[in-house]
């Protein structure tokens, strides 16, 4: 299964200078290793190498085996050698590394929203345009707002492969009991924070114990804040990425409904990932709010569920969320037949994004998504709107998943649902901490 920043965070955590975070990146690119490591899918006498990267564990890392076969099965003359490496910094760390000391892979994976973080022109290297029209690549088969973020000056740096939204699950018997489904076994839309809370209190009558499952360690209290503080128009940086632009009036007002849901005793005070799938899993709770990526781990339990897109809350239906995307890491001389190999192989994958997608994330290659068989994938197709509306965090070196703008964030708004700190309090802190961060040249 795909996890996105679920590692063990202290609420805590102090704020980050310039030596500590030189000093991680130090130790996490000394001491990474890989998390699984294969050899050529599939070799043959004269192929051309394409050397992959990729951080993907669990189903996504069995579905990123399987389609590897299967490229490898339909192209004999590539021999494709995938590597995985271990998820978040220790994959960015050394990827950063690769690109900057010539050992760069000739084609990886990155997280959109960290692309600002790699210097595009250094650290990747450009698709050649002429490339990627030929093989079909172009910005008609994508959303606008995806192919715009992969573009830099003028040139292509990433080509999405999905996008992976925060999204709402619900328990289907629960929302039954509870009056809260529509005639066809979907779930009623809910608009406004109080219709959301009334939803989720009657779902705990039902459930005699939580309204929600929700994370409140990690990266979860990020993703909930941004989805919120979006919805309200709220933005944490100015135009050029500089300076502070966070409204306070706004944070405040999404950070005070995170307050309510476990004030009122709708959600868990402390749950880390472990717990909150759980929770929901076992019918304790009616909603979960997470990532889609845990689908095949409901349907794995026979568990009857639905899932929608993240509630309007505040006047739309915006919610933080990645994209998987294609990179070509930094080379000193780029071997256009292997440029070519990756191409085809990016293509390719595109083309065949639809079982991807049975792992919970949205294909981003639109024809995909509008192809029938997608709209057959339950619950999958239910909550594909969603992608139009998927906001990437904030554009800076120190954003994006796994990144320390979401440690941060994880520290001072999950102690807002712990009920350690006010939402007063938890915003100061967050703004010291991302202040630190824009004071800290990147390190790459």
């Amino acid at each position: 299964m795909h996890r996105t920043g679920h590692s063990a965070g202290s609420l805590d955590r102090p704020r980050p200078t310039r030596r500590s975070l030189l000093a991680a990146l130090a130790a996490a690119g000394a001491g990474v290793g890989l998390s699984g490591c294969a050899d050529a899918v599939g070799t043959s006498e004269g192929s051309t190498p394409l050397r992959y990267w990729n951080l993907f564990a669990g189903g996504d890392g069995v579905r990123m085996i399987e389609l590897g076969e299967r490229f490898s099965a339909a192209h004999p003359d590539i021999s494709l050698e995938p590597t995985t490496l271990a998820w978040g910094q220790p994959y960015y760390t050394k990827l950063a590394m690769a690109c900057a000391g010539g050992r760069a892979p000739d084609v990886s994976i990155l997280h959109l929203a960290r692309l600002p973080g790699y210097a595009p022109g250094r650290l990747l290297d450009p698709f050649p345009r002429d490339l990627l029209e030929e093989f079909g690549i172009t910005s008609d088969k994508f959303l606008p707002e995806l192919w715009k973020a992969g573009t830099v000056d003028g040139q292509v740096y990433a080509i999405p492969f999905d996008t992976h939204p925060f999204v709402m699950y619900y328990n289907t018997d629960i929302c039954a009991a509870a009056g809260l489904l529509d005639d066809d076994g979907l779930l009623k839309p809910l608009q406004g924070p109080e219709e959301l809370l009334a939803a989720f209190a009657a779902a705990r009558e039902v459930t005699g114990d939580l309204g929600l499952s929700i994370g409140t360690l990690t990266v979860n209290p990020w993703r909930l804040f941004w989805t919120l503080y979006r919805q309200l128009d709220g933005q944490i940086l100015d135009p050029s990425g500089t300076e502070l632009a966070i409204d306070d009036a706004k944070a405040l007002e999404a950070l005070r409904f995170m307050q309510r849901l476990s004030q009122e005793g709708l959600a868990p005070r402390t749950a880390d990932r472990e717990a909150v799938i759980a929770s929901f899993g076992s019918g304790r709770a009616g909603f979960l709010f997470y990532g889609e990526w845990e689908v095949t781990t409901f349907e794995e339990n026979a568990l009857p569920f639905g899932m929608a897109p993240f509630p309007n809350v505040f006047g739309n239906t915006r919610t933080q969320g990645d994209s998987h995307s294609f990179v070509l890491p930094h080379q000193i001389e780029r071997d256009p037949e292997v440029t070519r190999a990756a191409v085809t192989y990016i293509a390719w994958m595109l083309e065949n994004s639809l079982y991807w997608a049975g792992g919970g994330h949205i294909p981003a290659y639109q024809p995909v998504v509008r192809n029938p068989d997608y709209e057959n994938l339950q619950p999958q197709a239910q909550y594909r709107s969603v992608a139009e509306d998927v906001q990437l965090d904030p554009a800076a070196w120190f954003s994006g998943s796994a990144s320390e703008l979401q440690n941060q964030a994880g520290a001072a708004f999950g102690a807002v649902h712990a009920g350690t700190l006010t939402p007063e309090q938890a915003l100061e802190q967050f703004k010291d901490a991302v202040q630190t961060l824009l004071d800290t040249p990147a390190p790459v």
